[in-house]
């Protein structure tokens, strides 16, 4: 993992990017403080809580998660059983924390997520619950909804449902501490059946034409030495895909039992069009490693090292297979269109309650059907509003993610105007129209081609002025790197 940070003291890009980060907050209309009435309430609910009667207190549940995150949301079991697997998936109750119609519900409708901006974290619950008793930490006493799954030899599921339960969590793993102990042969069980199950999920993943984009990932963080922020980029550890493997699972469990009962609100995405997939293979022709359409393009994609540049050009250009997701809403009659193409199957959110609104709804909805009771009325009056609570959340989200991003890269680059980097095009020239994005920001420049580049260190992507060709290897000289429009400008040199 490469790590960069900006040089604390020089020309003032520290103040200035602090700036320009907490400006954001206000040109995105971003959430403030949690508001008195809804804290308090939440304050209350906690000090009310009472654990349900079924206690799995004594399973040795184990959370895996980012090692500086506070707001744990699942806690995973495995064990054998025969041939195949016993699994334990237990998703923070959140539901017993929120009074239907009060001013905690009122408050998580309008923010519909947590929203993660580089100078702190604008929960959707109040920190009593987000990060204290309604987060699984280890060793508390926690209400959860834990998932019951009896897998076969090929991890296949065979029953699944779903009940609250008491439970306690024994530890609190990090991705990079679980993956060591993998590689190391010094993982527990626990462990070493997360990656058994998960390689045999990731199969079945295969099979069924699921498919996902495996962009390394950038996230912004604090230095540790008061010297700004950096941005932090690798690609994901396996752990993380194993993890992830048992979440995707419990949400396809919970599709099907929506499905099943006729009411409930489903993740979906349409399957790319003729027209993208066409456009998509002359891409890859184009950048020397072609998909025939012989495999499907999920399988395709697994194939891919993001560390080559044409590869990774690849990757960028994938992304147009990606699009139209959405949450459809239903209650009596199942809708025609259930899939969520990427994943290949139904599919329903419901392992984050804690930092994602819908999925309080489809984990009430699903414990109910699991349980032959009616399902709370508040739970089903509001399915046909969640669809644009969370449109209009992921929209804010995705704005807020590129705004502080390119703030970020703008500070990184700011005292290097004038020099030169080596460089990879993610995306060829095209002709400028004065409003197209590199970073975020056009320049007006009438019909200047231009591209996008990424440049390696400082991990920046940005706007490239001339010619040039997807998955090739430029040298580029920064024009321009401004903080506060997040204007980040090179011209081609070779």
């Amino acid at each position: 993992m490469s790590h960069h940070r900006i040089a604390p003291n020089v020309d003032d890009s520290s103040d200035q990017l602090a700036a320009a980060l907490a400006a954001l907050r206000t040109e995105l209309e971003l959430p403030g403080d949690y508001p008195a009435e809804a804290v308090e309430e939440a304050r209350q609910a906690v000090e009310s809580l009472e654990l349900p009667g079924q206690d799995l207190r004594d399973v040795p549940f184990v959370t895996i998660d980012p090692a500086t995150s506070t707001d744990l949301d699942q806690a995973l079991f495995i064990d054998r059983a025969g041939e195949g697997y016993k699994v334990l998936y237990a998703i923070a109750d959140v539901p017993s924390f929120v009074a239907p119609g009060g001013a905690l519900d009122a408050e998580t409708r309008q923010r519909g997520q947590t929203f993660y901006a580089p100078d702190g974290r604008i929960p959707l619950h109040p920190e009593v619950i987000s990060e204290n008793a309604g987060s699984l930490l280890a060793n508390q006493d926690c209400s959860a909804f834990v998932w019951h799954f009896d897998l076969d030899a090929e991890a296949e599921v065979q029953t699944a449902t779903v009940a609250r339960a008491a439970v306690r969590s024994r530890a609190k793993l990090s991705y990079k501490g679980a993956q060591q102990q993998i590689d190391d042969d010094t993982a527990p069980p626990v462990l070493q059946l997360l990656k058994e199950v998960g390689l045999k999920r990731v199969e079945l993943e295969r099979q069924r034409g699921g498919a996902s984009l495996n962009m390394p990932e950038q996230e912004i963080v604090q230095a540790t030495d008061g010297g700004g922020y950096r941005i932090a980029a690798a690609p994901s550890l396996p752990v993380e895909d194993w993890n992830a493997q048992i979440s995707l699972m419990t949400g396809m469990a919970a599709a099907q039992m929506m499905l099943d009962g006729k009411v409930g609100i489903l993740r979906t995405m349409p399957a790319p069009d003729d027209r993208s997939l066409l456009h998509f293979k002359r891409q890859t022709s184009a950048l020397g490693k072609p998909w025939d359409g012989q495999v499907t393009y999920g399988e395709y994609l697994r194939t891919l090292d993001a560390s080559d540049p044409k590869q990774l050009a690849i990757l960028h250009s994938a992304g147009m297979l990606f699009r139209g997701a959405g949450y459809t809403p239903f209650d009596g009659e199942v809708p025609a269109e259930v899939i969520q193409a990427a994943i290949g199957a139904p599919y329903a959110h419901t392992t984050a309650p804690l930092r994602r609104l819908i999925d309080r709804f489809v984990l009430v909805i699903c414990e109910a059907l699991s349980n032959n009771h009616d399902i709370p009325q508040w739970a089903r009056e509001a399915l046909p509003s969640l669809p644009e609570i969370m449109a209009s959340s992921d929209q804010l989200a995705g704005r807020l993610e590129r705004a502080a991003l390119d703030t970020v890269e703008a500070a990184l680059v700011a005292n290097h105007i004038g020099q030169e980097f080596d460089a990879v095009v993610i995306s060829g020239s095209k002709p400028s129209n004065g409003n197209s994005r590199g970073n975020g920001n056009g320049n007006g420049n009438g019909n200047v081609p231009f591209g996008v580049i990424q440049i390696a260190d400082p991990a920046v992507r940005a706007r490239c002025d001339g010619e040039m060709e997807s998955g090739t290897k430029v040298r580029v000289r920064l024009l321009k790197a401004d903080i506060a429009s997040r204007e980040i400008r090179f011209e081609l040199l070779s």
